[in-house]
């Protein structure tokens, strides 16, 4: 990294930076802080700021204690084929495929910050193109409704090691204890297990457990489901590469499409996933999914790195 930036006045109301020349000094980043029902990254614009190294960086400003603090790190990037395209990156610096309440925050700074001023987005991700509807008020984007594209269930392509053509209410032994487990990829790969109450559960101690189980070859993130009613579901999440968080929006949209495959839940219908921070509606047909929720800017700031 041998650039640092300058403020350019853009009438956007949300800063920029132009690089000039390296004089020794550190380089100053600037970023925005943003969250999807408090599932919350770093988001940097790589449309103003050169990065080099996106797994470093991510783990430097993702630390609570010693960095900006963040469930990961977001780059905002050039596309060709899109608006913008979208590379997240989590807390241990792996790269994910996808990130349902990043992307949601994605579409709203490409809106917010005039990349692109329309109401229908496509942004570029590792799991493809999505498109996001977003609503506006005021001028800003407040909520967003993303296609996520249709469900993957051939247990192969999630990836996860069970026979046949679903991986639907399988048994796995974790720490001697038996559940039952239905695997979905929404781009990232899934794990839903229906029970009681899942603010009960030692996820500290169990999500490593299922992350690295061996039927999980790329490892796996795990959503822990009580079905209030047959439109709503209660979740807590362990994120592969990031441990709990507080939401995670490929997760809700799994563990919707879950209950449908299981009989909790119809499809065709809004289904509300209640997480720790938030909720988020889920629409599940065979054309595809769909997600709506929130997308919030906590402050914006410039990192000396």
């Amino acid at each position: 990294m041998n650039k640092y930036l300058k403020k350019a006045e853009n009438g956007s109301g949300i800063d920029h930076y132009t690089r000039v020349p390296d004089t020794g000094a550190k380089q100053k980043i600037t970023f925005t802080k943003m969250h999807g029902c408090a599932n919350d990254y770093v988001y940097i614009d790589c449309f103003q700021n050169d990065i080099q190294n996106y797994a470093e960086l991510a783990i430097y400003l993702s630390d609570r204690h010693t960095g900006i603090g963040g469930d990961g790190v977001i780059y905002i990037c050039p596309s060709d084929v899109a608006d913008a395209r979208m590379r997240m990156y989590n807390l241990d610096g792996s790269e994910g495929m996808m990130c349902g309440n990043g992307i949601r925050c994605v579409a709203k700074y490409v809106y917010d910050s005039g990349i692109a001023k329309k109401d229908v987005l496509h942004i570029e991700t590792k799991s493809g193109i999505k498109i996001c509807r977003v609503h506006v008020e005021n001028g800003e984007v407040t909520t967003v409704t993303v296609d996520m594209g249709k469900a993957e269930l051939v247990p192969a392509k999630i990836p996860v090691d069970f026979p046949g053509d679903t991986a639907v209410k399988e048994k796995i032994t974790v720490l001697d204890k038996e559940y039952e487990v239905t695997c979905v990829s929404m781009g990232n790969p899934h794990c839903v297990i229906f029970g009681k109450d899942p603010d009960t559960i030692d996820l500290e101690k169990i999500g490593p457990h299922f992350e690295h189980f061996e039927k999980f070859p790329e490892r796996i993130n795990t959503e822990f489901i009580e079905v209030l009613d047959n439109h709503t579901l209660k979740m807590r999440v362990w994120e592969r590469g990031s441990g709990e968080t507080m939401a995670c929006g490929t997760g809700a949209c799994a563990s919707a499409v879950a209950a449908c495959l299981n009989g909790y839940c119809k499809k065709g219908e809004d289904i509300t996933v209640k997480l720790r921070g938030g909720d988020l509606v889920i629409h599940y047909t065979d054309d595809g999914v769909q997600m709506t929720g929130s997308a919030d800017t906590v402050f914006t700031g410039i990192v000396e790195i």
